[in-house]
């Protein structure tokens, strides 16, 4: 049995072609995701093009990926990170 606390997030870090590192809560990197779905509609890879649907498109990402090649030298990237207090 998997540990729950594998699945917790406080945050992602965020790494796009040509930009600085940024950290996004989970509602912020949802909707970056829910823009890049969107706009690549045509570029995702075919086992995202087949789930109906842009928030389940998103979601299937964030449960399975962490990199996308959007186009020809782009990219974006995404980490889950707990942060400590």
């Amino acid at each position: 049995m998997s540990d729950s606390l594998m699945f917790n997030n406080d945050a992602y870090v965020l790494l796009e072609t040509d930009r600085p590192e940024q950290i996004l809560t989970p509602a912020e990197m949802f909707a970056k995701l829910q823009e890049i779905v969107v706009k690549f509609a045509d570029d995702l890879p075919n086992d995202v093009r087949q789930i109906s649907g842009t928030d389940a498109r998103v979601q299937y990402l964030l449960d399975t990926s962490c990199e996308l090649d959007l186009v020809p030298g782009e990219y974006v990237q995404w980490y889950a990170v707990r942060l400590e207090k």
